[in-house]
């Protein structure tokens, strides 16, 4: 089990410093309604649930959600976070698929000992794979 063990007075600074992020940020993810940290004596103080918060922001900003898509999820009720995280989902596999897809090609070209390795049967043959038609016509 994860533990982010935090004092009860743990400051804006503090926490910046512990994710590595610029104090602006977590200014910024308050104001957008992603954060509200307690406050006493007018300065900001971060629980253990804010440090979860913010772990939850910076794992969905590592999926490629927008901030505002974050929100949206934080902020939904139960079924429609469920249907927002189906959506998130999908479209994370289908940029995981297209990056495998790249992979490959990229491989491809490495294994190639052909000096242009688009002139190479192999690669071409993933190409035509990846785009899902026929080859082009062949020209000498």
């Amino acid at each position: 089990m994860v533990r982010l063990n935090v004092d009860m007075k743990s400051s804006i600074g503090e926490i910046a410093d512990r994710f590595g992020l610029p104090t602006h940020v977590l200014r910024h993810w308050e104001s957008m309604g992603l954060l509200a940290p307690a406050r006493s004596g007018g300065q900001r103080r971060y629980t253990e649930y804010d440090l979860y918060r913010i772990a939850a922001i910076l794992r969905a900003k590592q999926a490629g959600l927008s901030l505002d898509q974050i929100r949206q999820m934080i902020t939904a009720r139960r079924g429609e976070r469920r249907t927002i995280l189906r959506e998130q989902r999908d479209e994370l596999r289908r940029r995981i698929a297209a990056a495998q897809a790249a992979l490959e090609l990229i491989d491809g070209a490495m294994s190639c000992r052909h000096e242009d390795f688009t002139q190479c049967p192999h690669y071409r043959q993933l190409v035509t794979e990846r785009i899902g038609g026929e080859a082009p016509p062949h020209r000498h």
